[in-house]
């Protein structure tokens, strides 16, 4: 977390929090009012500040305001940089145990969390001959201990 965001959480320290605003896209897009942030500085600062609370709502702290983020599928969107995976956040993501849900979309998971494959690189996958772990859709946010579409 920012340094100034902290301090302004300490200085202002119950500002409501925000639902239905900030939403992440199955590519790892963030969106404003379903608006893709074209602004790098903007989706760098709320790359440095997307957390998740222990309810397992994703958000991003703007100053002393959580902002909730409404999730396309998971809160980490995985890509490849060469041969290794990176989420939408730019922070190294590891490999445990890859899975294929019942809509064909890979998804990630290392460390007790879940990132979906960003759908431009499952090439890598096509033609695989070991078969990936199944898991349905529906199952995904229980199983890993996210909410899908945080409410107040």
């Amino acid at each position: 977390m920012d340094e100034l965001v902290a301090r302004s959480l300490a200085k202002w320290p119950n500002v409501p929090a925000v639902y239905g605003w900030l939403a992440l896209d199955r590519r790892g897009n963030w969106r404003i009012k379903g608006q893709r942030i074209s602004n790098a500085a903007l989706r760098e600062f709320i790359a440095r500040n997307y957390e998740c609370d222990a309810q397992g709502r994703w958000f991003f702290q703007n100053g002393p305001q959580r902002v909730y983020v409404s999730l396309a599928y998971t809160p980490l969107v995985v890509h490849y940089d060469a041969d290794r995976l990176f989420d939408q956040c730019g922070r190294p993501f590891g490999c445990d145990t890859i899975y294929q849900d019942d809509e064909g979309s890979v998804l990630i998971a290392a460390g007790g969390r879940i990132a979906l494959l960003d759908d431009r690189e499952l090439a890598r996958f096509a033609d695989q001959a070991e078969p990936l772990a199944r898991i349905t859709r529906s199952e995904v946010p229980l199983r890993f201990g996210f909410v899908p579409e945080p409410k107040p």
